[in-house]
Parts: C-alpha cells; structure tokens; sequence
C-alpha cells in the first residue's frame, strides 16, 4: 500500500512577485509556480486518494484562514488558504490557476504562514502515519517576524514536518549564487528562514537550483507485488522422499515503464439524437469547460465490432455473422490454424502452480540472446528460515558449479507452462536466482548470413580479398575510431571512470511525455518547454568526444573511400532522360514502330507508365491520364461486389504517384473530384461506397500543396472532399466540389 502523504505549499503572491529580477523575462510568481506547478501535478498524475495537498497563499489582498477567523489577529493577516488539504484534480487546478496571481499589498508574515500551514496539517492528518511536508516559496521581501521560532520549529519537529524553504535570488555558497547588491531586509529575512531551517532540519536552498533540477526525471519507486507464490521443486514429492521443495516467491527484477495511454472523447453534442449510455461518459473533471472550450461535454468514443464471411449471394459478396457463429483459430507465423472448442479442450493442459528443475547447463554454454523476458528475482518465503536455507544451498551450489538451471514454471492453476532459466545472483546484502523466460523450439529461427571475412565463389573457391570484404588498412583505422570513441571521463585524480551510468541515463520518451501531461494541465495554450538536455544524452555523442575522434574519423572515411551520394531529385520527371535498356538499343525506333499511344486494361499500370515516359508534351500526358481514368472507372463499374477494388486502388496509386513526380497533380485532382461525383450518384454499376472508404483508407485524395507545391488545393480542401455523407445527407450533385 503506498504511503499516505499530506503536503501544504506556501506561495508568496506579493506584488514584489510580479516584477522581473536577474535579466528574467518572466515575473517572479510565473517563475516560482513552474516549480510548484511542476510538484503539484506530479501528485496529480498519481491518482492516488491517499497523496494529499494544500495550497496557502501569502501576501494576498485578502485574510481567510481559520486562525485569522478565530483571533483575527495581524499577524495571521493576508493569508489565504486557496486549497485546503486534499486530493487534488483537475478541477481544482483550474481554479488554482485563476486564483494565484500578484495581490496589490506586500504585507503578509512569511512565519504565519508556516504557523498555518503546520496547523492545517496536525488537524488533517491528527496522529495518523502520514509523511507531512510543508513548502515555501517566496521572494524574501516584507516583513519577517522572527519571534517564536523556536517554539515552532520545535512543533515542526514534534510533528515530524519536513520543511523545505526556496528563495528567489536567495543567496546559496553551496550551489554558487550571490546576488549583488541585495536590499537589507531580504538579508535580514533570508538569515531568520535558514535559521529556521536548521533548527527543524529541514531543507533551505535558491529557487534557480530547484529549476535546474526539474529537467532531471523523477525515478518511480515501486512496491513490487509477487507474481508467483509456490513450491520449487527438484524431483517430483508426491513419488520420491527424497524429492526437495523450497517454498519461494516470484517478483519483478525489470519491468517495461510505459507512458500513459491516450484516450479518444468526442463532443456529446456531435452524437445528435442518439442516446449515450452513463457508462461511456466521462467523468465531470473532464466534461468541464475550460478557456478556449466550446461549453460542450465529452464523451468517450464508443468502438463496435462486426463479423463478415464471403457469400456470393449476398449484397456486396459478404454477410454479417455473430460473433458466436465464428470458430477460434491461432496464428502460426502467417497461417491461421482452426482448432474447435472440443479439440481445444483435450490439448489444453491441467496445469498447478510450480515451479520446478527440469535440467541443468553450463554457463558457458548458454547464449544470452535467448533471453524472451525482462528479468525476474527468485527468492525464499521471507518468514520461512528453513525455505531460506534450503535456497541459498541450491543457489551457492549453482554458483561453485557455474551452471543455470532450467526450470518449468505456472504461475498460477490452469496457466500454460513457461520454459525458465534460473543463474545464481549472490550479493553482500542478499542472495536470489535471476530468472528469464526461454524459448521453446518452435520460437526458434535460424538465419544464415554471408561471411564478413570471406567470399565464396559459385565454383567453392574462397576469396579473403574482394571489393566487399575490408582491408587490414580499413580494419585498423576503424580499430583506432573505436579506441577513441570510448564513453569515459576522467575523475580528480585523472583515472578513466564510466561516462554513462545507468543510473543518470533516462527513457527520452516515456520522460518527454510524461513532462508535456504535466506542463499542458497547467498552462494549455502556451508552446512545450524544450526538450531538456539531461534527455538528450542518449541521443547525440559528447562535443568533447566528437573533437576527440574527429582526425582518426577522417581518417577511416579517407581509407574506406566514403563518398556522398547526390540527393534524390524530385520533381522535373518529364525534363529527364527517357530510361534505356542495357544495350543502349531502341527497340520501338530499330522495327520502325510508334511508339505505344493505346492503354490496354489487361496491362494498365506498366503501359500508363510507359506512356507517360514517351510524353513528349502535356497534351500526351493528358491523354494517358484520360485512359487510365476510363479503365478505373470501368474496373470500379464492371466489379462483382470488391473484387476489382484493389486493382482499382492499385491504379489510382500509380496515377497520383506518377502525376506527382511529372507536376500534374491537377489532372488527378480532377479526376478525383469527377469520380467522387459518379460514386455519390450510383452511376458506376451501383452502390460502390466502399470503394470510396478503400480510397479514403488509403491516403488516394486530392493532392494538396503539402505534397506538390504545383496544386491549388489546400489542406482543408483536402480534407473536405475526403469526406464521404450520409446517405440522407448527400447534397445535390451540383453542389459536389
């Protein structure tokens, strides 16, 4: 179960915090909130009921918290409570975002606030194991009463608070920041906040710092749940006595972290007349209306599914079935094996939870890239001292022996069986076996590749030197660039240490994602912050190593005769070179024939393409397209049911391809509005609207001005014409663009 935690920030909303200090472009409050901003929905993201937060408002123009309601007080002026202790969502993120702004006033007593903050954290979480925490930032400036601290830090103490105080342009020896010319009372008031700090041990530091250390992930600690609760075996018990059983546990030593799905929402408004079931809607944090909003709820996207079989007799050669008429059939590589419930029935197999040894191999017999699985940890019931002995004999044996074991693990009743590989881990402070899923024999492929160090003739002749194979000057130059390229630093005492740790190294992605959740909740129209560099590490090499390999780079790419390739033209088909045969040779102009002008269905895509080669004007062009237009249509019109649809596909492919690369997407365009048309109207053989779909699904439309700047169609033209009406929505067809 996680752990409970209650968290209070304290915001210095002063009208000092809307000015700009140090050369910033941002005012001071925008700058702090992105740090407390940044905390704030990494509790959010969580979920948890049981992670709580409270937000205190210092400076403001107004007074409301309970202290000042029951004394009234000026010390407990100008603190606001803006959210009381609780978990936080989107909706009061919102509001949070409309409330904490600059006040009009400066006044406001920094140490009242704490005073506030600590009592709404001992009345909500009273004396219950919670892990308290109380945040402060401010500016230093106004009035800091230091009366009383001890007491109060001796509160802090007494509550087991953590405090942790962040300062903008506070001075920090440690971290290296001074400011210059720094107004008396906010030294004064810096010096009484890190006594104040140091009395409670709590944690005092500048707010560049706490900036700085945004951009460096946050590692996820999880509490690893067993995924395996049994026996292991060596032997079978129920036959043998002198079988052994230890009774172990199974938890997660890897694990994939993925980043948060998405979800897909529509406006309910968009679903018309039709009903929308409680359970597809979404929750009332989501269906709020936000800045830039159209006022119209959500509603999660609702995904049916139907089954169809091929039937000639039916409309459109197939026909609906439920999903209970199907059998269940099972891919093997690309084929489909049917198998019926009874048959399934007889091969599946009773399985129990275990996990037991089938064999043993020697290290040094077994390829690492077998691996199927990330890693799991074996170890012994942890309240059971016989089952702990009993396992670290087996793993001590294991590891004196240098051999794996092979096990066969279900983990639970009823499961199929995996094929395990256990090797010994022995470390100072524990002993476990690592575990990893093998493959059985039909997971198994086996792949032959040419030598890299010799060529075979067709004659069996072996050839060590060839143009394909690299010569000992290329394969010691290229040793240099690996030597040089090596990932070390150098320490204090100038010995190579490892450059990159795997502890400093991050998923750029799940990171990224995870970072542009968190910034678009609090700031929704506002560009994402750069990709940090601590993300990027992973990504390019180091400057230093780059000038470091630069002259043995050179190097290699002199040696191995590197050389640029020409960019790709694109565009200007029709100015090139008509493409020749091998020989040089004209076949059409050697016999004295035209050259082919008439475009036969049965050889439609090669023949437009040839003609299309031979244009020697627009006007030629034109007429290819013209024919290749009359042969889709017909293949469309003539089609039983789909069977000619991928043909069809095929050649509206070829054509937009084609019309692309000679720069007349105009043609196509054309034609494209005028098939539409002849779709919408029934005039091709029928009702051919899943032809439309299929050239929809295959991205066949108009060509816009992203794909050549010879168009005159733009993107949302595009877009609209790809759109296909309902039946009882289909304008006249006048009114088709």
């Amino acid at each position: 179960m996680a752990e409970k935690e209650a968290t209070v920030y304290i915001v210095d909303v002063g009208k000092s915090m809307g000015e700009c200090h140090d050369g910033r472009e941002i005012s001071d409050l925008d700058w702090a909130m992105r740090y407390v901003w940044d905390r704030i929905t990494t509790t959010v993201a969580t979920g948890r009921k049981t992670a709580t937060v409270g937000v205190v408002g210092l400076k403001t123009d107004e007074s409301l918290n309970e202290l000042w309601e029951q004394t009234e007080e000026d010390a407990y002026a100008h603190l606001t409570v803006f959210q009381e202790i609780g978990q936080i969502q989107m909706p009061e993120l919102r509001a949070l975002r409309e409330v904490i702004k600059p006040s009009e006033t400066d006044d406001g007593d920094a140490i009242s606030s704490l005073i506030v903050a600590i009592d709404m954290i001992s009345k909500y979480t009273r004396k219950l194991k919670y892990k308290r925490q109380v945040v402060l930032v401010t500016n230093g400036k106004g009035v800091v009463d230091p009366e009383d601290i001890d007491g109060i830090a001796a509160k802090i103490n007494e509550d087991n608070i953590q405090l942790l105080v962040l300062g903008i342009d506070f001075d920090d020896p440690e971290y290296g920041f001074k400011e210059e010319d720094k107004d008396p009372l906010k030294a004064k008031n810096e010096t009484i906040l890190k006594q104040l700090t140091e009395s409670c041990d709590g944690l005092y530091g500048t707010l560049e710092q706490a900036i700085e250390e945004m951009s460096i992930p946050r590692v996820k600690v999880v509490r690893s749940m067993p995924s395996f609760r049994g026996d292991l075996t060596l032997g079978n018990p129920a036959k043998f006595d002198s079988a052994l059983t230890v009774q172990v546990e199974r938890y997660y030593r890897t694990y994939v972290a993925r980043p948060p799905p998405a979800s897909n929402f529509v406006p309910s408004s968009a679903l018309g007349e039709e009903t929308v079931d409680s359970s597809a809607t979404v929750p009332a944090e989501l269906s709020t209306p936000v800045a830039g909003d159209t006022g119209a709820s959500l509603t999660s996207v609702r995904n049916t599914r139907t089954y169809q079989v091929n039937d000639e007799e039916a409309a459109g050669g197939k026909r609906d079935v439920e999903r209970d008429e199907l059998a269940k059939g099972y891919e093997y590589g690309r084929t489909a094996v049917h198998i019926s419930e009874s048959d399934e029935n007889i091969t599946k197999l009773e399985t129990e939870a275990a996990l037991e040894f089938i064999g043993f191999v020697a290290s040094d017999k077994y390829d690492r890239y077998l691996h199927m699985s990330t890693a799991n940890i074996i170890i012994a019931q942890k309240t059971n001292n016989k089952a702990i002995l009993a396992l670290s004999s087996l793993i001590h044996a294991l590891f004196e022996l240098d051999c794996y074991a092979v096990g066969r693990l279900v983990t639970k009743d009823g499961k199929s069986p995996l094929l395990v590989l256990l090797a010994p881990s022995i470390e100072p402070d524990y002993e476990c076996l690592l575990e990893v899923q093998l493959p059985f024999a039909e997971d198994v492929r086996s792949y032959r590749f040419p030598s890299l160090d010799k060529v075979v003739t067709v004659s069996g002749k072996v050839i060590t030197e060839h143009r394909n194979l690299p010569n000992d000057e290329l394969l010691s130059a290229m040793s240099k660039y690996v030597d040089s390229m090596e990932l070390s630093e150098l320490d204090e005492n100038g010995e190579p240490v490892e450059a990159m740790k795997p502890e400093d190294c991050f998923a750029p992605m799940l990171h990224r994602i995870d970072q542009a959740i968190r910034w678009r909740a609090t700031h929704p129209t506002e560009p994402l912050p750069p990709i940090p560099d601590v993300l990027q590490k992973l990504s390019r090499q180091p400057e230093d190593l780059q000038a470091r390999s630069k002259d043995v780079l050179e190097e290699v790419i002199a040696v191995s005769e590197v050389k640029k390739v020409p960019p790709k033209v694109k565009g200007r088909k029709r100015t090139r070179e008509a493409d020749k045969p091998l020989s040089g040779l004209d076949v059409d102009e050697l016999l004295h024939r035209e050259k082919r002008v008439k475009i036969s269905p049965e050889n439609a895509i090669p023949e437009f393409k040839q003609a299309l080669n031979n244009a020697e004007d627009v006007r030629a062009i034109e007429d290819a397209v013209k024919q290749m237009s009359s042969i889709i249509e017909s293949q469309i019109k003539h089609s039983l049911g789909d069977v000619n649809y991928d043909r069809a596909v095929e050649g509206l492919g070829t054509m937009k391809d084609e019309l692309v690369a000679y720069e007349e997407p105009g043609l196509y365009n054309t034609f494209i509005r005028q098939l539409k048309r002849k779709l919408l109207d029934d005039k091709l053989g029928g009702d051919r609207r899943e032809m439309w779909w299929l050239i929809r699904k295959n991205r066949l439309g108009l060509i816009d001005k992203n794909v050549s700047e010879q168009s005159e169609v733009t993107e949302p033209e595009a877009r609209e014409v790809r759109i296909y009406p309902r039946r009882s929505a289909c304008p006249a067809p006048a009114a088709i663009k």
